[in-house]
């Protein structure tokens, strides 16, 4: 694995372990549905939370929340859809978060938890 997946995994494991300690359940890490790849799938309750990690090492490109564009998100929709179809029992809510991961003064990596950073209804299809 390169240093840039190892920084990624690195983020997404402090994502998860951020959001059980929050409360949520993770129930997914890294799925493949439909072609389209979510980093973590949770509930918290009856509400299902697909999780998009961005983790970057500087703003040298930009906050890595602008990483999450309507191309994604508008492909996290469908992989969503797509979940539920199959594994949704449950489930009365849906939501869409984004964890940011930067470097940390002193060093580490600090997290940015973006709850309902953006919504189905405006990416349909």
């Amino acid at each position: 694995m390169d240093r840039r997946h190892r920084l990624g995994r690195e983020g997404e494991d402090r994502a998860a372990a951020y959001l059980e300690a929050a409360g949520y359940r993770i129930v997914d890490r890294n799925v493949r549905i439909g072609g389209i790849e979510v980093d973590l799938i949770a509930r918290l309750g009856r509400t299902a939370v697909f999780v998009e990690v961005k983790t970057r090492r500087s703003r040298r490109l930009g906050a890595p929340e602008e990483a999450v564009d309507g191309r994604r998100q508008a492909r996290l929709v469908r992989a969503a859809s797509g979940w539920l179809r199959t594994r949704g029992r449950g489930i009365r809510e849906l939501r869409f978060d984004v964890i940011t991961c930067e470097p940390a003064p002193g060093g580490g990596l600090r997290l940015r938890h973006l709850p309902a950073a953006f919504r189905a209804d405006r990416h349909p299809g």
